[in-house]
């Protein structure tokens, strides 16, 4: 009776002791994060100061808010949205893909004129685009993002348009515009401040009453598997953490 009981105890030591392995051996938990080419500087530092406060790690998905709009709606395995824009969110959220009481609008974006050899072309406002030393401007896809077509309304609204329509180039997104410029193929590109805020060159934010506010909205996909992660993420995005992140990233706070 003595060595039965023995080894039942040493059966179940062995047993408690696989699993505690097994759970030594699984893998931390994943989110996955589809969010808009604008915010690729700034995530990559929220990510990590997520991480380090729970232990989650996040693979972020950049591109522009229509095309990720579409693999959401299309079933993409995404866990998180973080849009350019209120608009596509909502219409998400109006399918049943994403779930309407986590939806927020995180950041107020800002649009900003990225020059990288700015005192060579001599371009210290606006008009200066329309000067001949400026041959080509980038400018993401407005049917795509919503950077992109409030660089539209802002040209349009300095009166400008027609003057600069001709040295229009178009990207997929806003972070493909910089591209654009950064490589020497375009002049000057329409793009966010967070994300040229400590480039060179020169740097012009637009004035705001040129362009609807840019509000950008998130929500958490319906289909997720880690919903309680997608949670907590939102609440440090939203929370005194994120905001500030944000902030020194070059977002206005709603």
């Amino acid at each position: 009776m003595q060595r039965r009981l023995s080894l039942w105890i040493l059966c179940a030591a062995s047993l408690l002791g696989s699993c505690d392995n097994r759970r030594a051996s699984e893998p931390a938990a994943t989110l996955t994060v589809a969010a808009a080419a604008n915010l690729t500087d700034v995530f990559g530092e929220i990510g990590a100061a997520f991480k380090a406060k729970t232990g989650v790690e996040v693979v972020f998905s950049y591109g522009s808010t229509a095309e990720l709009t579409q693999q959401i709606d299309n079933g993409a395995p995404f866990d998180l949205f973080a849009a350019a824009d209120k608009e596509h969110v909502d219409s998400l959220v109006s399918d049943g893909k994403l779930t309407r009481d986590s939806r927020a609008v995180y950041a107020l974006g800002q649009l900003a004129l990225w020059i990288p050899n700015g005192e060579q072309n001599r371009i210290r406002e606006l008009k200066d685009l329309t000067s001949k030393t400026v041959r080509f401007i980038a400018i993401a896809q407005p049917e795509l993002a919503p950077y992109g077509q409030a660089s539209i309304d802002a040209l349009r609204n300095a009166r400008l348009w027609e003057a600069v329509q001709p040295k229009i180039v178009y990207a997929n997104s806003i972070s493909a515009a910089k591209q654009l410029a950064a490589s020497g193929n375009a002049d000057a590109a329409f793009t966010a401040y967070s994300l040229v805020l400590h480039d060179k060159g020169t740097v012009l934010k637009i004035d705001p009453n040129l362009y609807h506010m840019i509000e950008q909205a998130l929500a958490i996909v319906a289909a997720s598997e880690r919903i309680d992660e997608a949670k907590q993420f939102r609440s440090f995005l939203l929370g005194a953490d994120g905001r500030m992140i944000l902030a020194k990233s070059g977002y206005l706070l709603p």
